[in-house]
Parts: C-alpha cells; structure tokens; sequence
C-alpha cells in the first residue's frame, strides 16, 4: 500500500468514531539474527512483521485492539472505543501537546540490510574462531542482530509521523575452564543504524577470549567496605538500573513509598552530581525523534547539582502529576501499548581527570564492564565483569569478578568524584513489563564511591 493511500485509511478510520482521543499506530519491520554457541551455529535467520494497533480514550480508561491485517482500520477503532468504554477506573486524561505532521528518516552509517546474510555469518565465523583459538577457552558465545523498523502513527488531534530506526547489536562472550574452575568474560555492543562497526570487533574478541583465562588465575576480594572507582560502563548500568527506574513516573505515582522518596527537590548527592535521560541526545540506540505517542524528544534534567529535578513521563503521568511530558512513552512492537521508559540515560561529565580519582586511594577497588544486577526499591546488587585491586592510587592485580550491592542514596551520597570521561555504553537493552529488550544506551564517567560494599560474585 502507498504512503498516501495508508494515510487516508487511517484519517479516514479515525474519523469514523467518536471517542475522547483516538490514535492508530501502524509498523513494519524486518531483521536479521545469527547466534553460535561454540563452533555451532544455533539459528541463523531473517524476520519480517507488519502490524499494528490502535488505543481509544472513551470514557474511563484505555482500550487497545493489536492487529495484523490493515484491511479494515475501522472495526479495530470501533473495538478499542468500545473496550475504552467498559473500563471503571478512575478517568485517563493527557497532558497537551501540539499536534505535529512530520517525516522522519532513519540515521544511517554503513546500512545493515545491504550486507548479504552470507556476509555477516563469515564475519561472525571468524570472531568464534579468534575466541576458540586461545587456549583454555572451551566455549563461546557470539551473536548478532538487526531490526528496521519503519513506524506511522497518527492521532485525532492532528497528527502524523511516518519514522524509521535501524538497530544493530552483537554479543562477543568468552568461557574458560580449568579442572573444574569455569571463568567467563563477555562485551556487548550496538550502533544506531551503523554496520561498520560489526567488522573492526578483532581486538575485543581477543580480549574477551583473553580475560576469561586470566580470571582463571585470579584471587578473589576480601569482602567489605571499599573506597570503589566503576569505569563508565559499570556506572552507566548502576545510574540505569539503580536510579533510572526510579525516575520513571509510573513507578512514582502508582507506588506510595517512592511518591514520598522520589519528592522534587530533595537532594540525593553532591553538586558534582548530574542526571540526564533523552532522546534527543543524538545519534544513540536510545535516540528517537518523536515517541511512541508522537511527543518530540527531550534532553530530561533528573539530577542537577545533587538535587532531583526532574523525571521521565508519557502523557499520561505527567497529567497525573502536573507535569510536562519529556517524550518517554515507548513501546517495543505494535503488540504492546506505550509505557514509560527511559532513552539515553547517563551521568555528565565532572572537571576531574580520571587519573585524580584513582590518587589517594590507599585501598580499593576498580570495577569495570557488567555482568548482572538486580535491584528491589533503592537496594541494589551488581555484578562486575571484571575488577582490579587499587593500592597507593595504582591500578594492581585483577581479581575475580566482583559483587557490589548497597542503598542507592546512601551510596548516590558516597559518590564523591565524577571525572570528565563520559563514555555512552551501546550494547544493552531494557526490560519492564514483558517489554524486552527495548534499545537504549547508558554512560558515565569514571566515577569514585566511598564505602561501597564489595564482595565476591
């Protein structure tokens, strides 16, 4: 079907009903996937979908209609509006936004679906055998992907964005055995819309193959409170996870404990301390131009001088709490409703080089990459993917992978350096409420932790 002709099918279905707010959301997308484990390849393939869904506000809440076959817009808008009015909650309203008609072009390096699927295989061939030629790794695990995904929405207000993304992520993991002791070291990264760095990834396979023997080797920590200093990866998930979510406003305002934490103005860390989430940080895995709800994106103050200002918001909460919507209403696919979710999500930059963080440290720990985490409210664990002993400022001994866990103000208030290295971490993705994984990216500089409580993973 023609971009003029879907247009009109679906002015036309919205126009058909009459409901509080209407608004149809139609997606097309295709990508491939390779995966190996060890020398075997695991699944190799290409995918295609086209779908899409609509909500109706008509009454109390939402209703939402998810299909796969576009031919009769109309019924689908007619089942959202007659779900939308059977719901009894308390009555859903938006925050305004102006009405907006805008085409938006996917950002573009090397293409990934100009590379024959035969291509990416041999490239993806020679990094397991790069990883299986070390000795003492006895396995391995590579995989790749890519998505495009070309999005048209529209809404009864007025308006309609036609917008394309292209993704692209590959996973390079590493497992060393020694009677008995298995050691593993992995590196995940990804590009907006850009193959080409797929191809350069000759150093990191060697480097996960090699670090994985190393841990083989290594001594663990002697668990206990720790001067710690996490690299920016390590920090970017921590700020991610541990405070991010936090920021999110559906957990605010449907959580009466953390309405009485997350309060505007309160202060969680030094003046060093700066948070940002946005989508309108360019160039990103987390970057887009307008939303899942056609709000344009912002550059969204969380933290500024170790107060919180701000946090992420869909029409929806920020109605809720009257606040301005910051364009954080995301959806993974067609088959989910919009949520709020984070984009780009990071610590800025300090004054400070790296290196007059690390001076003075008679004791400590350096932690870097990441394996793993949970957190519960403000409690969080973290794994890292490796660490290092800090003696009289001086970067020692590797160690095994260690385990970081604590409160998070407490520890956000024990975060006394922030360097001026930020570096953006590609290769994640985000899950909440079955959504995952939603592309996003998360930085930091290298930054010091006071007290920090460390243990073996």
């Amino acid at each position: 079907m023609s971009d003029t002709g879907l247009r009109e099918r679906i002015q036309e279905a919205l126009g058909s009903v009459s409901a509080e707010y209407i608004e149809v959301r139609v997606e097309e997308s295709q990508g491939s996937h390779i995966r190996y484990r060890g020398k075997e390849l695991e699944e190799i393939g290409r995918n295609s979908n086209l779908g899409g869904n609509v909500r109706a506000l008509a009454g109390g809440g939402w209703g939402f209609a998810c299909f796969n076959d576009i031919s009769d817009l109309k019924s689908k808008v007619r089942m959202a509006v007659e779900q939308a009015k059977l719901v009894t909650t308390d009555r859903v309203e938006l925050a305004p936004v102006d009405p907006v008609v805008r085409i938006v072009p996917p950002v573009l390096g090397k293409d990934p679906r100009t590379v024959p699927l035969s291509e990416k295989k041999d490239i993806l061939d020679h990094y397991v055998e790069t990883i299986l030629s070390t000795p003492e790794v006895r396995s391995s695990t590579v995989q790749y992907g890519d998505g495009h995904r070309r999005i048209v929405f529209a809404n009864s207000e007025g308006t309609y964005i036609e917008q394309e993304r292209i993704d692209v992520t590959v996973r390079l993991a590493a497992m060393a055995r020694n009677n008995g002791d298995v050691q593993q070291s992995s590196v995940s990264l990804g590009s907006l819309g850009d193959f080409g760095f797929v191809e350069r990834l000759d150093d990191q396979a060697r480097e996960v193959a090699q670090k994985s023997v190393a841990l083989l080797n290594a001594p663990e920590v002697k668990g206990g409170p720790y001067t710690v200093i996490l690299d920016p990866i390590l920090a970017g998930v921590f700020i991610h996870e541990a405070f991010g979510h936090l920021s999110e406003a559906d957990h605010v305002y449907n959580d009466p404990k953390m309405r009485e934490i997350m309060v505007l103005g309160r202060r969680f860390g030094g003046e060093h301390l700066n948070v940002v989430d946005g989508a309108s940080v360019p160039e990103l895995r987390g970057s887009y131009q307008y939303d899942e709800e056609g709000v344009e994106s912002h550059r969204t103050d969380l933290i500024r001088e170790g107060v919180l200002v701000g946090r992420l918001h869909s029409r929806e909460t920020a109605a809720k709490m009257g606040e301005a919507p910051t364009g954080n209403a995301r959806a993974i696919s067609y088959r989910f409703p919009p949520i709020v979710r984070m984009t780009n999500t990071f610590i800025e930059p300090g004054q400070s080089p790296v290196e007059d963080l690390f001076a003075g440290v008679k004791e400590g720990v350096y932690a870097r990459n990441w394996y793993g985490g949970m957190t519960s409210m403000e409690m969080f664990t973290f794994s890292a993917g490796e660490a290092y002993m800090i003696r009289n400022g001086k970067v020692e001994e590797l160690l095994r992978p260690v385990m970081l866990s604590g409160n998070l103000f407490t520890t956000m208030e024990n975060l006394d350096a922030v360097a001026n290295d930020l570096d953006m971490n590609q290769g994640g993705g985000c899950g909440k409420n079955g959504q995952s994984p939603l592309p996003v990216s998360n930085g930091s500089p290298h930054i010091r932790i006071q007290n920090c409580l460390v243990g073996g993973a």
